[in-house]
């Protein structure tokens, strides 16, 4: 299955639309930094990697502009364990032992 992900930059989200549903991961940006705040994916929406879709749009997003990412959405943090790949754009000064 094919997701397209929206960057709404208006409500600092990323999003996927699906049959009425939407799932985002929202974001701020403090300093240099891109922070990714919380990942709510509808009950409907789960169990088929919406939300890892998400966060690596938002991995992406911050590696085109240059961007080093705070991780607070417990979501991502876990992801991150799964995916180490992405530690490397994480921001030193907030994530140590990174």
């Amino acid at each position: 299955m094919t997701m397209e992900v929206v960057n709404n930059e208006k409500e600092q989200q990323f999003e996927i639309e699906q049959d009425g549903e939407k799932a985002s991961l929202t974001y701020r940006f403090y300093k240099k930094d891109i922070a990714l705040m919380h990942t709510t994916v509808p009950k409907a929406m789960e169990g088929k990697g919406v939300a890892s879709t998400l966060a690596i749009a938002a991995f992406d997003y911050a590696k085109q502009h240059n961007k080093p990412v705070m991780v607070y959405c417990p979501f991502v943090a876990k992801f991150l364990t799964k995916h180490p790949e992405y530690n490397h754009q994480l921001d030193p000064a907030y994530h140590k032992g990174s």
